[in-house]
């Protein structure tokens, strides 16, 4: 058995969120309790175990799933302003741990602290904007034909939720899900990635804070584990909406199973964006937001930044000072000060890189900075740039690391196309002074992406606009705008407040 002891006490914010060296990873009607098999969480910058966790079982699925139905008639009862204040104490909450869950994201995830920081902050963002909407839930009044009659929309609760989410972001995600839900009047099953679970013990440590002041056991559970828990969720017909973070491979056959039985999914798959730099753009500017967008998380954000159009005439010029910005970014441990590049999350993503590479380089790409693995014992990569053709088959594939391709266009229009001649669809930037071409850039031919931005990167997106992307993407919508309509059931109502039955369309009909 390893003795993970003194790993666990080199980071004593590890106890200030509760966390202990060996931790059950399912929670559900006020206790903490696993079955399942026990695995180490490791800190990919090192390799070495942090704590140990016993996941969840089958069995333990089923009781998450019974202590929710056993709550979720209340819950859906509470007055949504009151639920709207559950969630502004959540935010609260995690206000007081930001930097403690900050850390740890950056110790099991592997992103830099300040992106760790930051993503905490976007579930306090989350919160802050559901409390706002839980008084605002809005259906529309409709005019009826009929004299005497009133016609309206009623949204309801759908229940349950279930939430799947990637390793990539361990906190965010979740929040975007569990703060609209929670506003809209659901309960929600968490099943995080299996490399992640000690952040996610964490959450749900700092949400059951708030419930449990509330008198709630089981409003947001957690069930840790792996493909059989996942699978379970997905063919569960108690759960009429499953949210999926993760590959376009997985995400495929979870539409497929969901459909079957008549349920909703958010998707939230692969992305494999890209800007567009016009010779009239603000280079510095471009730079700037490349540099981030390409190599932020190692390159494993959704958002991140994997196709570089440039024109012909700032080409040479653009490349040589990315380059030469690329040489000096600072790796090693995403918890030191000055650190732009934490390790890729796992030894199989590391192969993936390598893989990767020689792909490239079979397919006529010429390495212009990077392509190489770092010795050690942590999952250190070089920040790659590849010279290649769009005609290139790896272009069409988002390599999860941080690799990113330049390539030559003359017109605007060839660019945009270049843009969406790939199978995702989620972000894309372009680089321009030009009203012309920004607005043809957002335009009905313009790109097909979900985020559509303009000198700003492919990634960092705001709580307050809907977050997805259309095609292979799979066209999920989560946090801002409208997106809380995916958690809630629609009913058109009409009323007659007359003696008279009058039928629509004018139809008669005597008894």
């Amino acid at each position: 058995m390893v003795d993970i002891r003194l790993t666990f006490n080199d980071y004593p914010f590890l106890k200030e969120l509760g966390l202990a060296e060996s931790n059950p990873g399912v929670y559900r009607d006020g206790q903490w309790t696993a079955s399942g098999e026990e695995v180490l969480s490791l800190n990919p910058s090192t390799n070495k175990p942090i704590a140990r966790v016993k996941m969840g079982s089958p069995a333990d699925y089923e009781a998450c799933v019974k202590s929710m139905e056993a709550e979720k008639i209340r819950w859906m009862k509470t007055p949504a302003p009151v639920r709207g204040e559950v969630v502004r104490q959540i935010g609260e909450a995690f206000r007081k741990k930001k930097e403690a869950l900050g850390m740890l994201i950056s110790l099991e995830m592997g992103k830099i602290k300040s992106e760790g920081l930051g993503e905490v902050q976007e579930y306090i963002d989350i919160c802050d904007m559901a409390t706002g909407l839980s008084r605002t839930l809005e259906g529309k009044v409709l005019p009826s034909e009929r004299p005497g009659h009133f016609m309206m929309e009623q949204w309801n609760p759908l229940g349950l939720v279930g939430c799947i989410t990637a390793f990539n972001f361990p906190v965010a995600v979740a929040g975007w899900n569990a703060a609209i839900a929670f506003i809209c009047g659901d309960s929600m099953v968490w099943k995080p990635a299996p490399t992640t679970n000690l952040c996610a013990i964490a959450v749900q440590k700092i949400v059951n804070e708030v419930f449990d002041k509330f008198g709630f056991k089981s409003i947001h559970t957690l069930c840790c584990g792996g493909a059989d828990v996942g699978g379970l969720m997905v063919n569960d017909r108690r759960m009429p909406l499953i949210s999926f973070t993760g590959s376009t491979a997985v995400g495929q056959r979870i539409a497929v199973d969901v459909a079957k039985r008549f349920g909703r999914t958010i998707l939230e798959l692969g992305g494999n964006n890209a800007a567009i730099i016009m010779e009239d753009a603000d280079l510095d500017l471009a730079l700037k937001a490349c540099v981030f967008a390409c190599v932020g998380t190692a390159g494993q954000r959704c958002t991140t930044m994997r196709r570089i159009f440039l024109h012909e005439s700032v080409f040479d010029k653009f490349v040589e000072r990315m380059v030469a910005a690329y040489k000096t970014i600072k790796s090693g441990n995403p918890l030191e000060e000055g650190v732009l590049l934490g390790p890729l999350h796992s030894k199989m993503a590391v192969q993936q890189y390598t893989e990767g590479i020689e792909a490239i380089k079979k397919q006529g790409g010429k390495i212009l900075v990077g392509g190489t693995v770092k010795s050690g014992d942590g999952n250190f990569v070089e920040p790659t740039i590849v010279e290649i053709l769009p005609s290139a088959p790896i272009v069409q594939h988002e390599l999860f690391a941080p690799v990113a391709y330049v390539m030559k266009f003359k017109t605007i229009e060839e660019a945009i196309a270049l843009n969406n001649a790939v199978p995702q669809g989620l972000s894309s930037t372009l680089f321009t002074k030009n009203l012309q071409n920004y607005f043809n850039w957002v335009g009905p031919a313009g790109s097909d992406c979900g985020i559509v931005n303009c000198n700003i990167g492919t990634s960092g997106a705001e709580i307050g606009g809907a977050f997805g992307g259309e095609k292979e993407t799979g066209g999920g919508r989560e946090s801002g705008s409208d997106s809380w309509k995916q958690y809630m059931r629609r009913s058109t109502c009409t009323v007659n407040y007359t003696n008279y039955l009058a039928l629509a369309q004018g139809v008669q009909f005597k008894l």
